[in-house]
């Protein structure tokens, strides 16, 4: 810390008080699939699925600290906004729960991989401390929430920059619909656990997504504002650290 300016300072402290506020809410709505609502087949294989990513991800991670001492302090902010963001539950008009996943910000800066191990260690923490989601069922939030959806916001904002769009409707974009991705793969889980007795796992992915779209898709576009909000927080407080990994060039 000794590195930072009286003003940086202030914000990661303002950044810590923050989480800790929000995440005190009432843990008991949650969005992850909770604790033995899939079969144990289900469990294991979605488990099974995450640790090659997982294992690259620990690699990359690893990497990139040891080429950018610092880049550990940008890891573990976005690991803390992956944490807050998805620690706020938001009632859905059809009687479900949703909340935004922040995982399209570290998937920007660092790559998919990175996220996947960031997204594990907050889906343990919510489970054991928060009781979002489950132990059982953390290999599949953790496919569809580290995983699946870091891949589908990276990819899209690597094609938005080839296209040469803005960068910050770009990170807009790719953080928004990364969320959205990320419930399309939940409700394909739930429907492979849950087919419909009439139309089978497609009708039954349908009727899930009608069940979380109606709030799922006004947060996504919250998360895609907050995660523009944060990076350009960056390119004013961490323009040295953005260029070092890659995110800036210098002009």
């Amino acid at each position: 810390m000794k590195n930072y300016t009286k003003k940086q300072k202030g914000v990661i402290f303002f950044t810590i008080v923050f989480a800790a506020v929000l995440t005190a809410a009432d843990p008991a709505k949650a969005m992850h699939v909770m604790e033995g609502y899939l079969p144990g087949g289900h469990c294991v294989l979605w488990g099974a699925v995450c640790i090659p990513f997982l294992v690259l991800g620990f690699m990359s991670m690893k990497k990139s600290i040891a080429a950018n001492r610092k880049s550990m302090v940008i890891i573990a902010m976005c690991g803390a906004f992956v944490f807050i963001v998805s620690s706020l539950k938001i009632p859905s008009v059809t009687g479900s729960c949703s909340h935004m996943t922040g995982t399209g910000l570290g998937a920007i800066l660092f790559g998919p991989t990175t996220v996947s191990v960031l997204g594990l260690i907050v889906l343990i923490f919510q489970a054991i401390l928060l009781a979002h989601g489950g132990l059982t069922t953390l290999g599949a939030n953790c496919f569809s929430m580290a995983i699946a959806g870091p891949i589908f916001s990276y990819l899209l904002y690597m094609l938005l920059k080839k296209a040469k769009i803005n960068r910050r409707i770009s990170v807009f974009i790719a953080a928004a619909l990364g969320d959205l991705f990320t419930y399309c793969v939940t409700s394909v889980q739930l429907a492979l656990a849950y087919p419909s007795a009439e139309g089978g796992v497609m009708a039954s992915a349908v009727k899930f997504l009608g069940i979380f779209a109606p709030t799922q898709v006004p947060l996504a576009i919250v998360e895609g504002i907050l995660t523009v909000i944060v990076v350009i927080a960056l390119e004013n407080y961490a323009k040295p650290e953005l260029k070092q990994i890659g995110f800036m060039k210098e002009v």
